[in-house]
């Protein structure tokens, strides 16, 4: 009996054989053609001056290169020369910030004219006061709040008072929400903008809410009363830092972000070793910043923040001050330069049209939940999309930090829960109420 298949088998095997001793480079060719594949993919992306490929690579350079510990990451796949060409043209764009600085003022109150001539007196007249009824007088309660809080949609702030009655057991003027923590999950409640918002604290006069994207989130919050803020030292400043909470506790603070810059050698600074100038209620620390392009943000005695260079002198009146860069929005004018497209954790601070102090800390490099960052272009749109009229970028990376009543509000790149020590923080007071 025949094998057939045993035979046909065999035969194939010898015809593949053969067919390889005819073609020994076969193997090599195709390993050649997927180097080659890959040498024309590599010379693509870093040389192409395709509109897409051009905008990923300059997100890619600046990415890698704005963090001393991540510069490989550039330097190791990338030519010198494109990666300096990138890194020049955002200098340049930075150097043309200098002399842009702050030219806004406070609006006088309306005052009335003192009359020419003392006028006749006229006997006072005693005028009954009517007497509200308490639907009245929560109708007045109810409007001021929203007065204050004018961001909040009524709507959505009127199905969580529904669905949470305590909200108001103390009234409007003291309604206190908080799902603002690391391990809560926000409020039902939105603000005209469709942001969630995770707080509100109407003593305190402050509002938290939720903003995020594609592959970022992070927290916004709009601190009403712009005479509580201040910059406040860690108090063993020149050995090491204290981180955020540390620093707001030491001042009864309720709300407060990243400040100063600090040395940061290789990512292993303590916070200790401020990097340029600052201010902490009128005293003067460290050196003026000689980075090109450095600005100072300086809070002044009128409660208004405003932005110079840093080579400039110290405004009359400053109580407080912080050099970094770049500037974001100046006189209500988006002037973020050209290259700050990385995508990184991010710290700004800025003041609104109605003299609100606005702190905005994105999270980022937190792979696993796929949280990355973002750009400094997408921090200046949500800044001005509240109406923001001067705003900087402050120390960012894994030095960004958010803290309120108690707890952060943002999780820290480097995974401590309180992140880093800083050497100074923005700190808001808490209310002596």
């Amino acid at each position: 009996m025949k094998l057939y298949g045993s035979t046909g088998g065999s035969r194939l095997a010898k015809g593949r054989a053969a067919a390889r001793r005819r073609n020994p480079f076969k193997p090599l060719a195709a390993v050649l053609c997927c180097l080659l594949a890959v040498e024309v993919l590599y010379f693509t992306a870093v040389y192409s001056s395709n509109s897409f490929i051009t905008k990923w690579r300059n997100i890619y350079i600046s990415t890698a290169m704005d963090t001393m510990s991540h510069q490989w990451l550039a330097t190791a796949f990338i030519p010198g020369d494109v990666i300096q060409g990138v890194m020049d043209k955002r200098q340049a764009s930075m150097d043309a910030q200098k002399g842009l600085s702050s030219g806004w003022t406070k609006t006088p109150e309306a005052t009335e004219p003192e009359p020419d001539t003392k006028p006749t007196e006229i006997p006072a007249q005693v005028t009954e006061v009517p007497v509200q009824t308490e639907e009245e007088q929560e109708a007045q309660a109810r409007a001021s709040f929203f007065e204050l809080f004018y961001e909040v949609d009524e709507t959505s702030m009127d199905a969580y008072l529904n669905a949470h009655p305590e909200a108001l057991d103390n009234g409007w003027d003291r309604i206190y929400i908080n799902e603002a923590g690391l391990d809560d999950s926000g409020t039902d409640i939105e603000t005209v903008h469709g942001e969630q918002v995770l707080a509100i604290d109407a003593v305190n006069r402050i509002l938290l809410v939720r903003v995020e994207g594609s592959g970022w989130r992070g927290v916004l919050a709009v601190a009403k009363d712009p005479s509580r803020l201040s910059l406040q030292p860690s108090s063993q400043l020149g050995v090491v830092g204290k981180t955020a909470a540390a620093i707001a506790e030491a001042h009864n603070g309720v709300l407060a972000m990243t400040g100063s810059g600090f040395d940061d050698p290789n990512g292993n600074g303590n916070g200790g070793l401020l990097l340029g100038y600052a201010m902490c209620n009128g005293k003067a620390l460290g050196n003026h910043s000689t980075i090109q392009g450095a600005k100072r943000l300086e809070l002044h005695e009128d409660d208004l923040l405003y932005i110079y260079d840093a080579s400039d002198p110290v405004g009359d009146g400053c109580t407080d001050a912080v050099e970094w860069q770049p500037a974001l929005v100046v006189d209500g004018q988006d002037v973020v330069p050209w290259g700050y497209d990385g995508i990184h954790p991010r710290a700004c601070i800025g003041q609104t049209d109605k003299y609100e102090i606005l702190m905005l800390v994105i999270e980022g490099r937190l792979y696993a939940k796929g949280i990355l960052g973002t750009d400094l272009y997408t921090c200046a749109d949500i800044l001005l999309r509240h109406n923001c009229m001067q705003a900087m970028s402050v120390d960012g990376g894994a030095s960004a930090m958010l803290w309120y009543d108690g707890e952060p509000v943002i999780q820290c790149s480097n995974g401590s829960r309180d992140g880093r020590p800083l050497p100074t923080a923005f700190v808001y007071g808490r209310s002596e109420e």
